[in-house]
């Protein structure tokens, strides 16, 4: 199972049935991109929270709507996959939707921003899209 790919899924279900909110299974690298998402407007704000007694937390997202109710993200695009890694240098890091949307990259200074990862000349694995 691919959990990056589960946590687009979740967002992208949870917009498609208008909910406030969604929860995901906590790691550091979801836990990284939702931060990202946040950082870019995506998300209204996220949480991470920990159940009594259980090692494992959960990812509270809270998801972000226009006033007329519709979803800011328009989609999620998962990229690199466990199957078929996609790694790019900072110079070859697409830029899709006439730069309406983000790529998510995984470099060796942490899960950055297209835009972020060509200012510090980073490459690495690109993660998804989201526009």
């Amino acid at each position: 199972m691919d959990p990056i790919a589960d946590l687009l899924t979740r967002i992208r279900n949870a917009h498609l049935r208008l909910k406030d909110r969604v929860d995901v299974p906590l790691s550091k690298l979801k836990l990284e991109i939702v931060r990202v998402l946040k950082e870019e407007g995506f998300i209204a704000n996220f949480k991470s929270l920990f159940a009594n007694g259980h090692k494992r937390g959960t990812i509270r997202v809270f998801l972000k709507y226009t006033t007329t109710r519709e979803p800011v993200i328009r989609g999620l695009k998962r990229v690199s996959r466990p199957g078929l890694r996609v790694y790019r240098s900072y110079k070859e890091i697409p830029k899709a939707r006439c730069g309406y949307s983000v790529s998510i990259v995984s470099t060796p200074q942490g899960i950055l921003t297209d835009r972020a990862a060509r200012e510090k000349k980073v490459g690495g694995e690109v993660l998804c899209q989201v526009w």
